[in-house]
Order: C-alpha cells, then structure tokens, then sequence
C-alpha cells in the first residue's frame, strides 16, 4: 500500500537528514497517503510551532509526489512560495520524483495526472460558484487552514461602492430617482453613525426597509420586461440580502464622503456542505479547535463525518515559560489600566533594561537584549501604553511597526501579530495583557453573537472562547522555538470557569504566579 511506501521512503530520509524536532512526520505522511488511497476526507491540527517552523509540509509532500493519480494543494502565497522554491526541490533532488508540478487557478487539463498547486482564491471561488476551472473527485489538501473560515467569508462577501449605483442606475433608467434617493439616505445614515475603531457599521432596520423596497420595485420592473437585466454584483448582493441571518454593514470613507455597503452569510456552512462532498479534503491548520474532534471547527464549517487528528507538542522541547500573576485586576475594571502599565514595566524594567540611547546597560551580564512583544486589541490603550514605554525605554519602542531592532519592543495587535510574525524574530518575552476574546463592540462579533442568540445557542461556547484560544495558541507559537517566556496578565484565567481549559491549551508550560529572583 502507498501508506507503508511512503512511510519508509521517509523515514529513510530523516534518518539522512538527522534527527527530526518534529516528532509526528511519519504519522501525518501516513494518514495524508491514506485519505489518498480511501477518497477519505481528513483534518490534521500539526500545533502552533510546527506550523510556524513549517517542517510538517515534508510529510504531505512526499506523499503527495509518491501518490499515483493527480492532486491539488490549496495554500496562500507565501506558503505557495515555500514548496515551490524550497520544499519540493529539495525532495525531487533527494527521492528523484518526477512527477509534474504546475501552479496556476485552473486544472492543467484532461490528461494532467500532477500535482497543481494553487491559491485560496481560485479554488474556493471556483467550487462556490461553480465555474468548472478543477474537476469534481480530485484529492485536495488545503495548507493553513487556520484561515479557511475568513478565505470564505471574503470570497462570499458582496462589496457595492459608488460606481455599483452608478451602474444599477444605468441599467434601470425609469427608476433612477428611487436608486439616487436610497443611495442618498443610506449614505447620510452611514456618515450619522458614531466612529468606532473598527469602521464598520451594522444597518439597522430602516436601513434594511430601504433596501427591501428598492429590490421590490427593481423586480418587479424586470418582471414586466421594461428594464434590465440586473448588474452582477446587484444580483448576487440580493441573492445574499436575507437580514437578520447575514451580515449587513456599511464601510465609510468621510475623506471623500463615500459609503461601501457590503453582504455576507452568517453560516458558512449552507453554502459549504455541497461543497466538501465532491473531492476528498484534507484539512491541515495549527490550531483548528480546542478539541481533537475540531467538533465546533466542523459543524461551523458544514464538515461532515472525517477523520480528525490533533498532534500532541513535544513535552521537553515545546515548553514555554508561563507567568500568570493574580493580583491584577480583570479587564472590565477601572483599576485595570493603570494596573498594567506598572506591571508591564516591570516586566520590562527587570527583562531587557533600559533603552542604550538613554542610559548605559551594565556589563556585568545581568540584563540581556531581547526582543518583546506586546499584544494588546483595545486601541486607545494600546497607543497609551506605546507612548508612555517610549518615554521610558526610547526608540526601541514601536507600534505595529515590522522594522523594529533585534532588542525592541513591539506593541501590537493579535492580527498585526499574526500576519507579520514570520518577517520579525522569535520573542523572549510575549506579554498578553488581556485574552483575545472577541469583542462585542466591533459591530460584526455583534452581529454573530446576535446570530447564536436567535437560536438559543451558547455563543460563548461555540463563537467566543474557540476564537480565543486558537489565536492564543498560534500567537504563542514564536515563542516555544526557544523556549520563551510568555506573561497572561489577563487574571480570568484564575476566576472565570474557562480558566482551566485556557491553561491546558497553552501547555506545555512551566507555570509561576510570582516572578522568581532570577528573573532577567
């Protein structure tokens, strides 16, 4: 069988190679080479480090190049660039594969018996919409997974500017005066609506009526054969319009005084079911769900009955240095601000000492340059506690900046943090000030939460807390390769109930609520 194959053409390689730090290549080679064999849908979580370090893509690799039929691995360009440049070269030369490898966001062809690689983008667009540019039944493998949810949402999201109204207005000339006046009124209730850092803002009611009576008379007038047809954004926009189940919000632009009205599902799952039956899939992410069965990760998803795997970390060498002090007050306290301020200097003051450009560091070896990391979404906090460490520790100080000295401090949000990790060095310190808990003023987690209301579902459970912890255990990734510190100011973990179960997602950890003597 392919699996045994593969199975010794790997381990033969990694004994040349020498001894791997990834302690599951050949399990996860096994179980890709087997979904292979079966037509058998498969999700694999590898772990935040490994997905960061990369090394598990050798796995699928090789069995990917040993499999006798065609196949296809989604992933986005930067991981696209890795296995053509550096991880297939590499097997090709040392395993002497000749299978053909192509990239591009259509089949090759009839007889292409390869492995296509391609974008996110192409695939996903093409099997929501049905364009026919890959064939039913071809095994595919979508790297990185960890984003599928969001690749979804933007390639089902309907965008309408002002040129959309433009042409609606064109297409329906007998009723330009309705389609002005709406535009008009959305725009004016899009600029009423108070600033928030998020520049997103949920229609209300009204706004949905609007809309509503806009695509009646439309309709009707395409009905009675006078005019259209309808501009194609318009009529997917309308296929989508279904409030309150999707999301429905404006965008606004008050420089140039122009209003983006935007649409996009709730549930991906409706439109994802079909979807997964015509190919089997392999799912490959760091932290998919908090739980081996990714239950929640399936059911959001409209995965159905496949074989799920959660890769244990490696106990000695992917341990962290957890700091988890108890007397700070929780996040929603007045108290809280001021609290963290004073601890994160401490933290920093007894970490990496003082900036070099204001005072001497000593050289008696007590303090050592290091880079640290700050991850923090509450903006107005945020840039407060970068513009008072400034004043203490200088220029090393930066927000959301990539170019940042190798002893800098990087005050960053969890999505800055996560899309440039891979440009900046793996931090010894990681200070977490609150947990990335979704926040209920951004008007789409609103909008979600609201969705699980309506059907009496626990949101917490199934929206807020998984989001939170897989983005925990991702962010932390950097940090095991050298076995970093990371510091949970965020006290929930000791008095909420999910407390525990944070703790256990961020194992392994050597736990201490008090800093040790030796700290710096």
């Amino acid at each position: 069988m392919i699996e045994a194959q593969v199975h010794q053409q790997l381990r033969a390689l990694l004994r040349e190679w020498g001894e791997p730090s990834w302690p599951h290549h050949l399990t996860l080679a096994r179980l890709v080479a087997r979904a292979l064999r079966l037509g058998r849908s498969a999700l694999l979580q590898v772990g935040g480090l490994s997905a960061y370090q990369g090394e598990y893509r050798l796995s699928y690799l090789i069995a990917l190049m040993m499999w006798p039929g065609p196949a296809i691995v989604v992933a986005p360009e930067a991981t696209a660039q890795r296995l053509l440049v550096a991880d297939l070269p590499r097997l090709q030369e040392k395993l002497r594969l000749h299978k053909p490898v192509h990239r591009g966001d259509r089949w090759p062809g009839d007889g292409f018996n390869g492995l296509l690689i391609t974008t996110p983008e192409a695939w996903l667009g093409d099997r929501l919409n049905r364009e026919g540019q890959f064939p039913d039944g071809i095994p595919t493998l979508i790297d990185d997974a960890d984003h599928l949810e969001q690749w979804v949402q933007q390639q089902l999201t309907v965008d309408l500017g002002p040129l959309d109204w433009n042409q609606l207005a064109l297409a329906y000339p007998n009723h330009q005066r309705l389609i002005q006046d709406t535009h008009v009124a959305l725009t004016h209730t899009a600029f009423q609506r108070p600033a928030n850092p998020y520049q997103r803002y949920l229609l209300d009611e009204q706004d949905c009526q609007q809309l509503q009576r806009l695509h009646q008379v439309l309709t009707a007038s395409r009905m009675a054969s006078t005019e259209g047809p309808m501009p194609a954004p318009w009529e997917r926009f309308w296929q989508q319009f279904n409030p309150p189940d999707h999301l429905l919000w404006f965008t606004v632009d008050r420089d140039r005084g122009r209003m983006g009205l935007h649409c996009a599902p709730v549930n991906l799952a409706l439109p994802l079911e079909s979807l997964w039956s015509r190919q089997p899939v392999v799912l490959i992410g760091a932290a998919l769900d908090p739980e081996p069965g990714a239950d929640n990760f399936r059911q959001r998803l409209g995965l159905g009955d496949l074989t799920c795997l959660q890769f244990t970390p490696n106990r000695q060498h992917d341990a962290i240095q957890l700091y988890l002090p108890t007397h700070l007050p929780l996040p929603n306290t007045p108290q809280f601000q001021g609290v963290l301020h004073q601890e994160v200097r401490r933290l920093l003051s007894r970490r990496v000492g003082p900036d070099p450009h204001l005072e001497a560091e000593p050289d008696d070896g007590s303090v050592q340059p290091s880079f640290t990391v700050i991850l923090l979404d509450d903006l107005p906090l945020r840039g407060q506690l970068g513009a008072t460490l400034a004043g203490e520790f200088g220029s090393r100080v930066q927000v959301e900046q990539t170019a940042i000295a190798h002893h800098g401090i990087l005050v960053s949000g969890w999505g800055f943090w996560q899309r440039h990790r891979a440009l900046l060095p793996p931090p010894t310190l990681l200070i977490v000030a609150t947990l990335p808990l979704p926040s209920l003023e951004n008007p789409m987690v609103a909008a979600r939460v609201a969705f699980h209301k309506r059907r009496r579902q626990d949101w917490f459970r199934l929206y807020l807390f998984p989001t939170a912890v897989t983005e925990l255990q991702r962010a932390i990734a950097p940090s095991r390769q050298h076995q970093g510190t990371v510091a949970l100011l965020d006290t929930r973990v000791h008095y909420r109930s999910y407390g525990g179960q944070i703790l256990e997602a961020l194992s392994p950890a050597a736990c201490t609520r008090s800093l040790p003597l030796d700290w710096g």
